[in-house]
């Protein structure tokens, strides 16, 4: 059995009191049992995003330097945890959204840049992130079993999921931070839960997600993030979800070789008709774009 835990805090403008929050609730989710511990999308500070400011391009780091992967790779090593951190990665005068996934003792088992890359009111990202260039990736631990890592708007798209399950994932993993829609001016709250779920049915892997919570401001532009955070089974089905507004653990035991059996006796990637699929590689399917 491998125990994940996905947690859930209110980030606030302070590096370093971000860091010490996300360490002491690792801390107490290795207490409860857990052998992987999933953080939020890019928890070291406020979703800067909100905004375009080239002063907040000074948040970034590198891989190879980086106060915080150093920070949490000997987290891991000393509670014997496996941690996947999101972080705002320099690379050259390249920018990216990224994460490092470190095993129980510690090893760095790989980078994963987050490949789709949202923009609009409170989402500006495009202004600070190239889109990924490492493609989905799928971290093989040593002893939790492979874990599939996508970021945020990442879980939007199918293929995602499909993807890091037709790469041998056994869970998929999504650090996030998501909440009030400016635009759409709708809660998005229980269509972002059913769309987790969905990452989850449709590959029979189990969907972890990972969300902040709270208001916070940046240079006069607001966001409510809805929280939610929640880990769902291979069925779809919710095993434990936080409110929007509590700080939470949450945490889940997989056995991760009976539900590789159900895949098979399910037979869903045995009919896969991946003649038939040369269409999802375009945008436009109509008469209009034959």
């Amino acid at each position: 059995m491998t125990t994940i835990a996905a947690i859930q805090f209110q980030s606030l403008h302070d590096y370093e009191k971000n860091v010490k929050k996300a360490t002491d609730l690792v801390k107490e989710a290795k207490k409860m049992g857990a052998d992987v511990v999933l953080l939020q999308e890019l928890f070291q500070r406020d979703y800067f995003c909100q905004v375009e400011d080239y002063d907040f391009f000074a948040y970034a780091e590198e891989r190879r330097t980086s106060p915080t992967l150093a920070h949490f790779r000997k987290l891991a090593k000393e509670l014997s945890v496996v941690l996947p951190v999101s972080f705002f990665e320099r690379a050259g005068n390249c920018y990216y959204n990224s994460l490092v996934c470190f095993d129980k003792d510690g090893e760095d088992l790989g980078l994963y840049r987050k490949s789709h890359i949202p923009t609009g009111q409170c989402y500006e990202e495009k202004f600070y992130f190239r889109p990924g260039d490492t493609g989905f990736k799928v971290f093989k631990t040593k002893e939790c079993g492979n874990l599939g890592v996508a970021i945020c708007w990442d879980q939007w798209y199918l293929e995602t999921g499909r993807l890091l399950a037709l790469k041998g994932a056994d869970c998929l993993f999504f650090p996030t931070a998501i909440g009030s829609e400016p635009v759409l001016k709708r809660d998005t709250s229980r269509h972002w839960t059913n769309a987790i779920c969905g990452q989850a049915a449709l590959n029979i892997v189990p969907a972890i997600a990972s969300n902040r919570f709270g208001s916070e401001t940046i240079n006069g532009s607001t966001m409510i993030f809805f929280g939610s955070s929640l880990i769902a089974n291979e069925e779809g089905n919710i095993l434990s979800q936080a409110k929007k507004d509590e700080e939470k653990i949450l945490i889940a035991s997989f056995d991760f070789e009976a539900i590789r059996e159900k895949r098979r006796t399910w037979g869903i990637y045995r009919d896969r008709r991946t003649d038939l699929y040369d269409g999802i590689l375009k945008g436009d399917l109509t008469e209009e774009g034959k």
